[in-house]
């Protein structure tokens, strides 16, 4: 994976709380940590747009459109 350095501005009480888990070995470095956090929360947005838009989503149009065909399907299933 390639990185890239940045700087940022943050908070002095997140940072020392960040600190602290660094030194409890908790992450392995500041940098770290960061990044973690970071990825969680793109993650956690990423399901948030997700389950957004499946609540868009008809069920019942949807049940068609899985249904769809599978009459036809089904009579060419060998019998068990």
């Amino acid at each position: 994976m390639q990185t890239a350095k940045i700087a940022i501005t943050i908070d002095q009480g997140i940072l020392l709380r960040l600190d602290r888990l660094v030194t409890q070995k908790v992450f392995p470095s500041r940098s770290n940590a960061i990044q973690v956090a970071i990825q969680e929360k793109i993650e956690r947005l990423d399901r948030t747009r997700l389950a957004r838009e499946c609540a868009k989503l008809d069920p019942r149009e949807e049940q068609t459109l899985a249904e769809e065909g599978m009459t036809q399907e089904l009579a060419q299933w060998p019998a068990y």
